[in-house]
């Protein structure tokens, strides 16, 4: 039966660990001086060698012939072990196994001596998936142990075992196995394999395993079913990597300012059945090869890509600073968070490529203009003439007439309520169940949202004016100035024809309005003619 690679090649003892002697070498000096802890806890990424270096201290713990701190891997127990058929030596799963009545189980049973070894030892591996009742049902065993039993767990997600935990363990961080050491790793495999292999397919191999080294073996497992030569191309293949021109088209589009051009691969993309959130999660590790083309030009070596295409990184890094490029990732991370809840992935992608054109063209052509507008100003200086006044905003007042004076009903201030929706909707949901006048140049607007329009509505900014330009088209007259407040009294300004059949007494005159509206606080101007 076919054995998968990282399983053949599981190192057996502590001097075929790579890349961890920090840690292999506490390990083996604690067994070789008999100083060995009551508890220990492994961390670090995936295929960093934490379950091994867990199962090799086991080992040697229970081994009667440790040969300068490992385990001789020829006695009956370093076989039983090797074999998963010693009882003394029992590994847990703590994805499957988490719960208080598991930990109460294991709590019970640690309390019997063990059958052969001298130790009886608990492995448990993905630690932090206990459940928080049952790591306070494992507090004081782990704590204050019978003399027998050690506690050896592992996990990659430090952040997740509670405190009380850490504090009653000594600690391992087990660090991503530097790129050159898998690479030697996997020369050595093949060569054992009787595999053909150059060393620029294993260095590449082991840059996509970021730092694990079962990754890397179970991609050299994936390279072998394709030849028995691994070659460049042989990787890319196995892996992915290979076929990859619409994501640096796609970089390059963005790059170049090219909405069109992105949109078009895009479409592409999505007719090819291509994730549209993978898409993005593949444009953001793109764009950290540019930022590091861009950033660090002597730090090539770190980025994960194919030869042929460094030339196209270094390409697209010459049309970005760096600024523009953090930029781009934060943008992409944003639109693949917006993802994992979207109705349509394929516009959110559109979206985000869409504003990263429009944003960056924005970006020089602002930048552009405020240079001339600096250096003209510089000129003036020098020449001792006075800088220009700014321009003065357009008004209302530039394409309509003032209204007559007196206050006057705008009757179809529905239709301003959807047009400020359409176009300020921020603003538009705090008309609802307004009424709006005109009083010459001045919009009067009475709405029990006063308080939050006026806030949004502020005198002289940007958004006022953009308001009343809204207002002012839609009235057909030039209003320049506002007033927000309510009056339950000065709705009924605005009488309906039904209202005008009532009975006189009922009526109210524009006198009376105008007086009720002066006497609650709505300003009005009266004109006097």
């Amino acid at each position: 039966m076919y054995q998968a690679l990282y399983r053949k090649y599981r190192p057996a003892t502590f001097t075929d660990v790579i890349s961890q002697p920090h840690i292999t070498n506490t390990l083996r000096n604690q067994i070789i001086s008999g100083k060995t802890a009551h508890a220990y806890l492994f961390t670090g990424s995936r295929g960093t060698g934490k379950t091994t270096c867990a199962r090799i201290f086991a080992k040697a713990l229970c081994c009667e012939n440790t040969k300068d701190g490992d385990p001789c891997n020829e006695c009956e127990i370093c076989r039983a072990a090797d074999e998963f058929a010693l009882s003394d030596i029992i590994e847990i799963d703590a994805a499957s196994n988490g719960s208080v009545d598991d930990a109460r189980e294991l709590r019970e049973a640690a309390l019997y001596t063990p059958e052969r070894c001298r130790y009886k030892i608990y492995i448990i591996d993905e630690v932090h998936m206990l459940s928080k009742d049952a790591f306070n049902a494992l507090l004081k065993i782990i704590e204050e142990p019978p003399e027998h039993v050690k506690f050896i767990m592992a996990t990659t997600e430090l952040h997740k075992v509670l405190p009380t935990i850490l504090s009653r363990c000594q600690r391992f961080d087990f660090m991503r196995i530097r790129t050159e050491d898998i690479a030697a790793r996997i020369m050595s495999v093949c060569e054992a394999e009787g595999i053909s292999i150059g060393e620029e397919p294993a260095e590449l191999i082991a840059k996509t395993a970021d730092g694990g080294m079962r990754d890397a073996l179970s991609i050299l497992d994936r390279c072998i079913a394709f030849s028995d030569n691994i070659t460049i191309d042989t990787v890319s293949e196995a892996t992915g990597i290979a076929g990859r021109g619409h994501l640096f088209g796609l970089a390059g589009a963005i790059a170049d300012r090219d909405a069109a051009k992105g949109l078009d691969i895009i479409n592409e993309m999505y007719s090819r059945s291509k994730d549209m959130q993978r898409l993005c999660e593949e444009l953001i590790l793109q764009f950290r090869n540019v930022l590091i083309a861009v950033t660090a030009p002597a730090r090539m070596n770190i980025i994960v890509c194919l030869p042929s295409e460094l030339d196209i990184i270094r390409e697209i890094a010459g049309k970005c600073d760096a600024q523009r490029v953090m930029g781009i990732i934060e943008a992409l991370g944003e639109c693949t968070q917006k993802m994992r809840s979207s109705v349509s992935k394929r516009i959110d992608m559109e979206m985000c490529v869409i504003r990263l054109c429009a944003e960056a063209a924005q970006t020089v052509q602002d930048t552009g203009g405020l240079a001339e507008r600096i250096e003209s100003i510089e000129e003036r200086i020098r020449q001792g003439i006075p800088a220009a006044a700014p321009a003065r905003r357009p008004s209302p007042r530039d394409k309509f007439e003032v209204a007559p004076k007196g206050l006057q009903l705008i009757n179809n201030w529905g239709e301003v309520i959807d047009r400020v929706n359409a176009s300020m909707p921020s603003v538009g949901v705090y008309l609802a169940g307004s009424t709006g006048y005109i009083q010459s140049n001045y919009l009067i607007i009475n709405t029990k949202n006063d308080k939050m329009l006026a806030g949004l509505l502020a005198d002289g900014s940007d958004i006022e004016l953009r308001f009343l330009m809204a207002v002012s088209e839609t009235v057909r007259f030039a209003l320049e100035k506002k007033r927000i407040g309510y009056k339950a009294e000065l709705d009924k300004s605005g009488a309906s024809p039904a209202e005008e059949d009532a009975p006189e007494e009922k009526k109210l005159s524009l006198d009376s309005v105008l007086k009720t509206a002066g006497e609650n606080g709505v300003e009005v101007i009266i004109d006097g003619a």
